[in-house]
Formats: C-alpha cells, sequence, structure tokens
C-alpha cells in the first residue's frame, strides 16, 4: 500500500522511505554500503561499530549527501551496548524498522592453530552479537506489529568453507538461528531474512579484516588472489541487490546469485562440493599445522 511517497506494507513496515533502520558493522564493508544504500532509498539510518571515528566519517559523509545518517560506538559482543542502541533509536525516529546485524569478524587457519580465545572472541561477535540485537530489537518491533531483522551470514554458512572453521561455524548458526526465528515469530508482522553474502570486496578478503585474524604463512597478495578465484563482488553492488531482495522478504538471501548453484550442488550432493572447496582452496592451508 501507498501512503504518500512512503511504500507502506500491510502491518506498517516502511520500504524504505522515512524507515528508521539501524545497521552493525557499518564503519566499512557491507555495513557501510547497506547504510549508504539505505539512505539512498529515503531511510534514516543509525550506523554502528566498534570503530566510532571510521563510523562517524561513514556518517558524516552520508550527511554531506544529503541523507540521514548517525553514528553510534557499539560493542556488538556486549549486550548493554545494543541495548543503549537500539533503545535511543527507537526514543528519537518513534519506531524502527529494520536492524541489520551485520556485524562480524572473520578467523581462519588450520583448526589446530585456534585459541580457545579465538573461539570465544568469534562466538561472542559472529553469535552473540546477532543474538543481542535481536533480543534488544524484537520486543519493540512486537509492541509495533511490524519490523523486519536482517541477520548477515555468510554462503560460508550454507557450505563448507575449509580454513575457516570457526566462522563457517558461527555462519551456519546464523542461518538456523534466523530460518526458526522467521517460523516462530511471523504471525507477530516481524519479518527475519538470513543475509548470506558469497565474497564481496571489503577488507576481510585478506587477513580477517580489522579485528579478524587468519593463521596462515601466505602472503596478503596471494590470499587475495585465491579469493580472486571466487568472483568478488563490488560492496555497493551487493547492497542494492540485498535491499531489492530483502524488500520481498524472503527467508534467505544468496548474492551473488551464482552462489547459490553451489548451495544446491551442497544440499543434493554433500561430497561432491566438500571435493570441489578441497581443490578451490589448494595450498593456501597447510596440510600440518604448527600448534606447537
Amino acid at each position: 500500500m501507498e501512503r504518500g511517497d512512503i511504500r507502506v506494507s500491510r502491518n506498517g513496515l516502511r520500504t524504505f522511505q522515512d524507515a528508521a533502520a539501524i545497521v552493525t558493522g557499518a564503519a566499512s564493508g557491507i555495513g557501510r554500503a547497506l547504510s549508504q544504500e539505505l539512505t539512498r532509498r529515503g531511510a534514516e539510518v543509525i550506523l554502528a561499530d566498534l570503530q566510532s571515528e571510521l563510523c562517524e566519517d561513514a556518517a558524516s559523509a552520508i550527511r554531506a549527501s544529503g541523507g540521514r545518517a548517525t553514528s553510534f560506538r557499539v560493542d556488538v559482543a556486549e549486550p548493554s551496548d545494543v541495548e543503549t542502541l537500539v533503545r535511543s533509536t527507537y526514543d528519537r525516529a518513534g519506531r524502527l524498522d529494520y536492524i541489520f546485524n551485520n556485524a562480524g569478524i572473520g578467523i581462519g587457519g588450520p583448526i589446530g592453530m585456534l585459541s580457545l580465545e579465538d573461539w570465544d572472541r568469534i562466538i561472542a561477535v559472529n553469535i552473540r552479537g546477532v543474538v543481542n540485537g535481536l533480543r534488544s530489537a524484537y520486543p519493540i518491533m512486537l509492541r509495533q506489529g511490524f519490523g523486519h531483522i536482517i541477520n548477515t551470514a555468510s554462503t560460508g554458512g550454507l557450505t563448507p568453507t575449509p580454513g575457516m572453521v570457526a566462522y563457517s561455524t558461527t555462519k551456519h548458526a546464523v542461518v538456523g538461528l534466523s530460518t526458526s526465528l522467521r517460523a516462530e515469530v511471523a504471525a507477530s508482522g516481524i519479518r527475519v531474512t538470513a543475509l548470506c553474502p558469497g565474497f564481496v570486496r571489503t577488507a576481510t578478503l585478506a587477513g580477517g579484516g580489522r579485528y579478524g585474524k587468519v593463521y596462515t604463512d601466505v602472503p596478503v597478495d596471494e590470499q587475495l588472489r585465491i579469493a580472486e578465484r571466487f568472483k568478488p563482488m563490488a560492496a555497493d553492488n551487493f547492497a542494492r541487490s540485498a535491499l531489492d531482495a530483502v524488500a520481498r522478504n524472503p527467508a534467505i538471501v544468496v548474492i551473488p546469485s551464482w552462489w547459490k548453484v553451489l548451495w544446491w550442488a551442497y544440499r543434493l550432493s554433500p561430497g561432491l562440493v566438500i571435493s570441489f572447496m578441497q581443490r578451490a582452496v589448494g595450498d593456501s592451508i597447510p596440510r600440518e599445522d604448527s600448534a606447537g
């Protein structure tokens, strides 16, 4: 239905003109691109990230181009940080249409080299960060009778990812959380979508990004060369396609679309895809770790 220039669903959700949206992990990469595209489509966006200066730079650039954006420093692994973020957004805007639980880190390398602290950190950010977001947003959306929770998972949450076992573990969890939650809350008017990017041109392609790490002797330029085998997509192109898809309210969004072939193939023949992934990563993963 239409309300002036605003597209409004039957339950009150705005797509995307004059919607209030939170994006975590918004200082760079996919989060920044999503924030920019949301404001281009008329939303008011709260950009949240642990990198406060970079996050404010992103928000300032959006405001300079005529968009509505505010930055907010938040550690998604801290429940109180996320609660304050969501509550302050709702108090100011009077509504919460979208929360993009997008913040995440990558930790890669041979499984034997990952410490317990590595596991704790990636679970805290990639799983508990999503849980903290939905726990804070869900009560508000329930009272409103509308809202859309979008959780950034990965194609690594749909298929095997050798060399990124911990990362893949967390992203499989995000997919399972999202689809189960979608089934549970659909009758309340709340939408839930798992966003599953393939390779996107961000800092995580080599070295795991600002807060991630990769245990490997492979030089960064070689890591990038390996990543090129998977045809990385520009972040702004990804954001446009992702928001087009979110507007249609699917359970799972896979972008670029060719990754769907790998996902479907894995569902039909897990062994075939596992063999393919082994060959694809080649010698980038040592056959023996040096865990000592």
